[in-house]
């Protein structure tokens, strides 16, 4: 007898991830988004008033510094506030 655990029929994915043996032992699931074309079409849908705008905004996987903060030119404008 084998065992299958699919993550994406499970029915409190997203709300039990957090615990769930599966994401201690290979990580959490991948997050999801809307590619081009469905992003194109949601637009359409937004700017013909049957759908609210979409307020998604994508994660940032890098640090972004201000070049006016960072007076040494080191990436770290903790210098500046004396941290």
């Amino acid at each position: 007898m084998g065992l299958r655990i699919d993550c994406d029929t499970c029915l409190v994915r997203g709300l039990a991830c957090h615990d769930c043996v599966v994401t201690v032992l290979l990580g959490p699931p991948p997050e999801t988004g809307f590619d081009d074309d469905e992003q194109r079409a949601l637009s359409v849908l937004a700017d013909s008033g049957l759908v609210p705008k979409l307020r998604m905004v994508d994660a940032v996987a890098t640090h972004v510094v201000d070049d006016e903060l960072d007076d040494n030119g080191d990436g770290n404008v903790a210098d500046v506030a004396g941290w």
